[in-house]
């Protein structure tokens, strides 16, 4: 992918405020939803976001990692869809990491709550939108 391409997706990533993302179903079909932005990103590649264990989500993704998330820029009219596998964490150190003040909010007993987890997304490619066209990337 050009280099150009991926600095404009990541601009318009970070630029958004509401990120979606999808898992699969028990029964096959996607299941979207929107969430706060990633936590952490590193390029286009991988995403770190919150969410609680014991949501319905946590568990699809448990059965089946495949997963895509989707940021839109709807005053331009252009956006990314990025496809790959969503992994649940719950390991102290990637807790520690993206956690921050205010997460107790969500998260009562601090960054140790059980219900507290870290979904990480890994992309393998997407599908970039704009000015009326679309162009398909793998990521390396």
């Amino acid at each position: 992918m050009l280099r150009d391409i991926e600095t404009t997706i990541e601009e318009l990533i970070d630029r958004q405020g509401v990120s979606f993302i999808a898992s699969v179903s028990e029964d096959g079909f996607p299941h979207m939803k929107a969430m706060l932005p990633p936590r952490k990103r590193v390029g286009i590649r991988a995403f770190y976001f919150t969410t609680n264990t014991s949501s319905m989500r946590v568990a699809q993704y448990r059965k089946d990692p495949k997963a895509s998330i989707y940021f839109c820029d709807s005053r331009l009219f252009r956006g990314v869809m990025l496809v790959g596998r969503m992994e649940v964490l719950e390991d102290p150190a990637s807790k520690e990491i993206i956690w921050r003040e205010g997460d107790t909010l969500y998260y009562p007993k601090g960054v140790t709550d059980p219900d507290y987890c870290v979904l990480k997304f890994v992309a393998t490619g997407g599908r970039y939108y704009t000015d009326f066209h679309s162009q398909s990337f793998e990521i390396a």
